[in-house]
């Protein structure tokens, strides 16, 4: 999936337009298997949450304060979706 195909969620007051009826603070993005990227001063950066991706396997981590866009693959409306629900 392309970053074209990606929902752009902006950020205000720490919270992002995860579904049409619901808000989510934008640290449960960092955890989220839909989340792929945060948009940081302009620029784009990986998620923690693909840090058990064996493609990806990021280890960075995003001081959220300062997010301004998250990049999200949730197509289907599903909305917020832990990843310790695939690690633990």
């Amino acid at each position: 999936m392309g970053s074209d195909t990606y929902r752009e969620l902006d950020v205000k007051g720490g919270t992002v337009q995860c579904l049409p009826e619901k808000r989510e603070p934008v640290g449960y993005c960092r955890l989220c298997i839909h989340c792929r990227e945060f948009k940081v001063n302009g620029i784009y950066v990986k998620s923690p949450s693909l840090a058990y991706c064996v493609k990806c396997r990021v280890t960075g981590e995003v001081d959220l304060s300062t997010v301004q866009a998250v990049r999200c693959a949730d197509r289907q409306g599903e909305g917020f979706h832990s990843i310790t629900s695939l690690i633990g």
